[in-house]
């Protein structure tokens, strides 16, 4: 089920929970056609925290579930993630995730028009707070 009214668009039979994120897809297909990146994975699973027993129960594993993994052309590997919002679980699992693969890069983007389409959210978080100290 889309979050925060996003659409589920299919683009070449693959089902994307937004539009943004398919946008960005067709992005990293171009970029491996052309052959600016070694290969791109859509939605790895990574297991944050193992799946246990405790007081006899059963407790399942934590994972995250980016949108991309890319695998750059130097053998490095950058995790991916289309964001509109950032939900506290998301950024519970996102520590979680630094600390557990700390030799990923997690990328954060979002697509913004208005700033000439795909920042990071590091970047999208600046430009509004310069924009709300010019007010």
């Amino acid at each position: 089920m889309p979050k925060y009214n996003n659409k589920i668009t299919i683009v070449d039979g693959i089902k994307f929970d937004s539009k943004a994120e398919s946008e960005y897809y067709l992005v990293l297909k171009e970029k491996l056609a052309a052959r600016e990146i070694q290969d791109m994975r859509l939605q790895p699973v990574y297991v944050l925290q193992e799946k246990c027993q405790r007081n006899g129960k059963n407790l399942q594993a934590i994972t995250y579930k980016a949108d991309f993994e890319v695998l750059h052309l130097n053998g490095s590997l950058e995790v991916i993630d289309i964001k509109g919002e950032e939900t506290e679980a998301f950024k519970i699992k996102a520590k979680m995730f630094m600390y557990k693969y700390p030799n990923l890069k997690l990328t954060l983007l979002k697509k913004v028009q208005k700033y000439g389409g795909w920042i990071t959210t590091d970047e999208w978080k600046e430009k509004k707070r310069e924009e709300k100290k010019a007010i």
